[in-house]
């Protein structure tokens, strides 16, 4: 498997260096990110992990005989003590990573846990086997991705909304009393005529509409249905 192959499916699982078409299989993904020995990808393995993990696609086991050498599958394991050193960290609580701690009984793992822990709070290098990676890169990461996407989120909350407040002012004006009533409400100015229209049809709905009466019994009638 090439890299360019590798960078691809890891933006697929929430590492966005490219753009992707479909999303590949987690476990496979996060074993070459492993076996790839490249220190900026495994800065991203937390990243993989969570958005991995949250879709319900990582399994431990799987992953971990898809990852080629004793050595690399000791550097896989350390990779996920570090991913949830980091969440602990940041203050993120996720059910599985609670589980997934839970699993290992090697007190050797839960050592390194802490030293995980400690070196994030310190912001200390981090110690993958003989590797060094910096504490600070590795939250910068992920929190570059987790802002990105909150954004997503919220922008697609906004088109959301946006989406129900146009259907919603459809059923109720007109083009035209839409127009206005969207203009009054930015404050922008109305002519002479907008103005008189405004006041003899557009505020007499508007004013239906704001009747707390009107607003109860509605939501009543749409308990029948």
């Amino acid at each position: 498997m090439g890299k360019d192959d590798l960078l691809k499916r890891l933006s697929a699982l929430g590492f966005p260096l490219l753009e992707v078409e479909k999303e590949e299989e987690a476990n496979s993904t996060l074993a070459d990110l492993v076996n790839s020995h490249d220190l900026r990808l495994w800065e991203g393995f937390p990243v993989v992990l969570a958005n991995s993990s949250e879709k319900g696609l990582f399994d431990y086991n799987m992953a971990q005989r898809l990852v080629k050498s004793p050595d690399d599958r000791v550097s896989f394991t350390l990779l996920i003590m570090l991913s949830l050193a980091l969440y602990k960290t940041l203050g993120l609580n996720f059910a599985w990573a609670d589980a997934l701690y839970a699993s290992f009984k090697d007190e050797a793992m839960r050592k390194q846990y802490d030293n995980y822990l400690s070196a994030f709070k310190a912001k200390q290098d981090l110690v993958v086997q003989a590797e060094l990676m910096s504490s600070q890169r590795v939250k910068e990461t992920f929190n570059n991705y987790f802002r990105q996407a909150q954004a997503n989120l919220n922008e697609l909350l906004s088109i959301k909304e946006a989406m129900g407040l146009e259907y919603a002012l459809a059923q109720v004006f007109s083009s035209k009393q839409k127009e206005l009533f969207l203009k009054k409400l930015r404050n922008e100015k109305l002519t002479k005529t907008e103005k008189e229209y405004f006041s003899r049809v557009v505020k007499k709905k508007v004013l239906a509409l704001a009747n707390p009466e009107l607003y109860r019994l509605s939501q009543k009638l749409l308990q029948n249905f």
